[in-house]
C-alpha cells in the first residue's frame, strides 16, 4: 500500500517540496524579525537615515516605534 501511495502522489512531489521550502523562508524570516540585534541595526540604520536627511522626523519616530514594539515583543500594536 505504501508503494501505491507513494507512485499515486507522485505528481505532487514538487508542490510537497515548494511547501517545504516556502515554510523554512517563513520560519527564518520570522525568526530574523524578532531577532534583537537585527532590531537594533535597523533602528541604527535608521537614525542614521534621518540624520543624512533621508527620514523626516515623523517617519523615523514611526519606524523607531515600531522596531522598539517588535523588540519588546509587541508586534507592532499600538493599543488602538
Amino acid at each position: 500500500m505504501g508503494l501505491l501511495t507513494g507512485l499515486l502522489t507522485l505528481p505532487l512531489a514538487p508542490v510537497r517540496g515548494t511547501m517545504w521550502v516556502a515554510e523554512r523562508v517563513l520560519e527564518e524570516a520570522e525568526r530574523q524579525l524578532a531577532d534583537p540585534e537585527v532590531i537594533e541595526r535597523q533602528i541604527v540604520e535608521a537614525e542614521a537615515a534621518y540624520e543624512r536627511g533621508e527620514l523626516s522626523e515623523e517617519e523615523f519616530e514611526e519606524i523607531e516605534q515600531e522596531l522598539l514594539d517588535r523588540l519588546l515583543g509587541q508586534g507592532g500594536r499600538n493599543g488602538g
